[in-house]
């Protein structure tokens, strides 16, 4: 598992660390479920899935396993029978907050429904 000083290992696209890190989380999904570990306290499946956004249990599934892989999540058994999971930022993932607290702030500011 990745932490603090290590980089993450992945097939970028390009050398801009903008690109790099868009690689990682950039995708539809991925900064939804940081944002509800970081801000919404879920640690659970069934949480992430409840969000008003909709996400599918595969696309979901699928995130998580790439989050965990690069080391931004760490998943922990919760139940054993059937195992079942819990899921937290790593201390890489924590970096990220700011960024997704921006993020709250910008859509807050600039982002309305009519």
């Amino acid at each position: 598992m990745n932490s603090g000083n290590k980089k993450i290992t992945h097939d970028y696209r390009s050398p801009c660390p903008i690109s790099r890190t868009l690689d990682l989380i950039g995708d539809k999904w991925s900064l939804l479920i940081l944002r509800d570990m970081a801000y919404r306290k879920k640690t659970l499946f069934g949480d992430f899935h409840d969000s008003p956004e909709n996400i599918s249990t595969n696309i979901l599934s699928d995130r998580l396993k790439k989050l965990e892989a690069f080391g931004i999540v760490s998943k922990s058994i919760y139940q054993d029978n059937p195992v079942r999971y819990k899921y937290g930022l790593t201390s890489i993932g924590k970096e990220l907050k700011p960024l997704i607290r921006s993020m709250i702030k910008w859509g807050n500011r600039y982002c309305r429904e009519n």
